[in-house]
């Protein structure tokens, strides 16, 4: 994974005392506290109707960020029906937690071998105990269940070139042999890179020859002809019992393949174009997940605020999926739900490839809208957007804090994204003072992490 690129703003120090009281009265009178039972039950009833419901975090390393977002999610499945969970992970990994939850994989007993997938740097996104116990819930929701109403958990990512190409190799091995052996002609392309995504990206740098043909070649190949129409026709390849997501992941497999090599190639490029070659991916995963549960699928999506917010309340300058699905024609209606908290501490790391760290955060900067939230009262809140109407001290600019995978709490300043946050979200849920994640690598035992109990399902 990439770090999430953040944008210095200027010190909000500078505005104007009586702005910032304005706001800070406003969130007091129009916002709901988390201490109120009822607060996020109502907002439950109004994101239900959605298509997508999209929450979002401003840490890879807050525990309250997942515990929350767990809560809520695990409602919308239980109480009304909707249909999966997509995150941002990549594809491969995500779709052995899928197997997992569905009853599918026989060789992964438990939750933590399905976790166990999550080997790529920062391995604590997903192999941690808040979704450990998550993904346990998901998987006793689908007992009993028929197939085809089993909720699926499933990656929105871009990453996994070399895993997706091999996964797709694996899968045709098994069901169409022939196909396979074309798929391993045309990966070829990709040989004298090893295992490397990040070495082939160097390699096309100073000799871009890439093998975006190629990749584009087994798409189109499978797509059309390499997996058969499904229709029963004995021309077409045995997919077995697990056909409809079996199918689908090796069409998708494919997908990341072409994608990714389209990512690699606009990152070593310096282009910030490889951002929104990312986002589009996910965002167009999300529409062929939706496809496939059908035509009145609702689905959930976990990711990072700065790509569940809409990019066009930000200074960003690039595509973020909650911008894209608000916009495409094939996806109805769609809620945006953005976190944030004044303080507390974080896992991160110093540096790409660095060990994970617990960190501090420290308290928000003057004028932040964490800060606005946390002058409005010691406590956790809900802020719902479309209550606030068309103006007021809300609908001013002010920094958003994001805290990326590579984080320096010395270096607060560079943390804060301009927003103009009921403009960004749906709805916004403050909390106070947050905690570290509990990554599965530096808490081996249970006995490690009792702070998270209760778990709230």
């Amino acid at each position: 994974m990439i770090p999430t690129p953040m944008i210095a703003i200027r010190d909000d120090a500078s505005r104007p005392a009586a702005d910032t009281d304005a706001a800070v009265a406003h969130v007091r009178s129009m916002t709901d506290e988390l201490d109120d039972p009822t607060a996020l039950t109502d907002l439950l009833e109004r994101l239900a109707d959605s298509q997508v419901v999209m929450f979002g975090e401003a840490s890879h390393g807050t525990s309250e960020y997942y515990r929350r977002r767990s809560w809520l999610s695990s409602q919308l499945l239980r109480e009304h029906d909707f249909d999966f969970v997509a995150v941002e992970g990549d594809w491969t990994d995500c779709y052995e937690v899928n197997r997992y939850v569905k009853g599918l994989a026989d060789d992964v007993p438990e939750a933590r071998d399905a976790l166990s997938a999550f080997e790529r740097w920062p391995t604590w996104l997903w192999a941690n105990w808040e979704v450990l116990e998550f993904i346990d819930w998901l998987a006793a929701h689908n007992e009993g269940r028929r197939r085809g109403e089993m909720v699926g958990f499933y990656g929105l990512d871009v990453y996994s070139l070399f895993e997706s190409m091999q996964a797709l190799i694996d899968h045709l091995e098994g069901v169409d042999p022939d196909a396979a052996i074309e798929a391993r002609d045309a990966y070829h392309c990709f040989e004298p890179s090893g295992d490397d995504a990040r070495a082939y990206a160097r390699a096309i740098r100073f000799a871009p020859e890439s093998c975006e043909d190629e990749v584009v070649e087994v798409l189109s190949r499978l797509v059309e002809d390499g997996g058969g129409d499904g229709d029963g026709n004995e021309n077409d390849p045995d997919y077995g019992d697990d056909y409809p997501d079996e199918r689908f992941s090796a069409e998708q497999n494919a997908l990341v393949a072409k994608n990714a090599e389209a990512y690699y190639r606009a990152m070593v490029s310096g282009h910030t174009d490889s951002w929104n070659v990312r986002d589009r991916h996910m965002t167009d995963t999300l529409v062929r997940l939706l496809s496939h549960h059908g035509g009145d699928a609702q689905g959930i999506v976990w990711a990072h605020n700065t790509h569940v917010g809409d990019a066009r309340a930000t200074d960003m300058q690039r595509h973020t999926i909650g911008q894209l699905a608000r916009e495409r024609s094939d996806v109805g209606d769609v809620s945006l739900v953005g976190f944030g908290s004044h303080r507390g501490s974080v896992v991160a790391a110093e540096a790409w490839d660095a060990p994970m760290e617990r960190m501090p955060v420290p308290p928000a900067q003057r004028g932040s809208y964490e800060d606005v939230f946390h002058r409005a009262g010691d406590g956790d809140r809900v802020l719902v957007s479309d209550e606030l109407g068309a103006n007021g001290p809300l609908t001013e600019e002010r920094g958003h804090r994001a805290i990326g995978v590579i984080y320096d709490p010395d270096r607060e300043g560079g943390n804060y994204v301009p927003t103009v946050l009921p403009e960004r979200y749906d709805a916004f849920v403050f909390l106070e003072e947050t905690s570290a994640l509990h990554p599965l690598e530096l808490h081996a035992d249970r006995d490690g992490v009792p702070e998270l109990y209760p778990w709230g399902f």
